[in-house]
């Protein structure tokens, strides 16, 4: 499996990193193609967090609309955006191109391939509201950086990961997590 992972500028860098790191331990993925936004590099300077680096990743400049991940012959399987600004959110479901995310986001949907975002904003305007309906109508999927709690984390790793959990599972990728099971 060869999976493009896009950070934006959007808080909540912890969420790439975790992805990452997921998508690295999973044996079914062969390559990360990497893609920061303009802003995304400060973001996670700020916030302190470090993105993982290995072998299996390529770093391509989102200026760079000649990148392998620009074209639906390239054949990447899927595409995270995470986290995602709901500015990012925005031109992808209206097909505005000007960046390689957004290009390679506008491939996977038109090739029908798996594209998830994990959009980290709050509260939701209408147009952001407008722009999901938008993105999952032409096939994208729509997952809040909202943690779940059943699995009564006790870090906000813990909590992040119960997202990522979920995201590395849309890509049919079987890793431990946890499972709800009711009462």
């Amino acid at each position: 499996m060869r999976v493009i992972v896009a950070i934006t500028g959007a808080s909540g860098s912890i969420y790439a990193r975790l992805t990452i790191e997921a998508l690295l331990r999973a044996p079914e993925v062969e390559q990360i193609a990497l893609v920061y936004s303009d802003t995304a590099r400060e973001v996670v300077a700020f916030e302190g967090v470090d993105i993982p680096s290995d072998e299996r990743i390529k770093l391509y400049d989102n200026h760079d609309l000649f990148a392998p991940v620009a074209s639906g012959s390239a054949a990447y399987d899927a595409m995270i955006v995470v986290p995602s600004s709901v500015g990012t959110l925005g031109r992808i479901a209206h097909g505005l191109s000007q960046t390689l995310i957004e290009r390679a986001a506008d491939v996977m949907l038109k090739e029908r391939r798996r594209l998830i975002l994990v959009v980290r904003e709050a509260p939701y305007s209408l147009i952001h509201l407008r722009n999901m309906t938008a993105l999952t109508e032409a096939g994208g999927i729509v997952v809040p950086a909202s943690p779940s709690f059943y699995s009564h984390p006790s870090t906000i790793e813990e909590a992040c990961l119960t997202v990522v959990e979920r995201v590395i599972a849309l890509l049919g990728i079987d890793q431990p997590h946890y499972e709800w099971q009711g009462k």
